[in-house]
């Protein structure tokens, strides 16, 4: 019998930037870097309605290019500043491929590529 490994991954976020760490294969033992995806900047715009419609429509696509890079999710932690990694949370539940996924969050300042490893692996551990 053979036993499959989780689809375990972590983030990091802020308003501006993210980081993916998650097994680079079903075979990897540890995890790894996976991505780091930037978040468009708004442009200014003479209409503050055009431009909080604009600035949804952009974080709705940075949300998705960070799912983008994590397919078929089991098990998550997400981490980083403010209150973004809650609403890539509640992003991720209505969405029906990440919905059973789960999920926990913490709070956390932005941190080495190589801390970001080992704080997402001792929260999510090698199962």
């Amino acid at each position: 019998m053979t036993t499959q490994k989780k689809k375990q991954f972590g983030v990091w976020l802020d308003n501006q930037h993210a980081i993916v760490v998650g097994y680079p294969d079903l075979e990897g033992s540890s995890f790894a870097i996976l991505g780091h995806v930037v978040h468009d900047s708004v442009p200014k715009n003479s209409s503050e309605n055009a431009g909080n419609n604009h600035e949804i429509a952009l974080t709705r696509k940075f949300f998705k290019d960070i799912a983008a890079i994590m397919p078929n999710v089991d098990e998550m932690h997400v981490t980083g500043t403010g209150q973004v990694q809650e609403q890539f949370i509640r992003f991720l539940a209505e969405t029906p491929q990440y919905r059973n996924a789960v999920t926990s969050e913490s709070t956390s300042n932005k941190m080495s590529d190589e801390a970001l490893i080992t704080f997402i692996s001792s929260h999510l551990g090698a199962k």
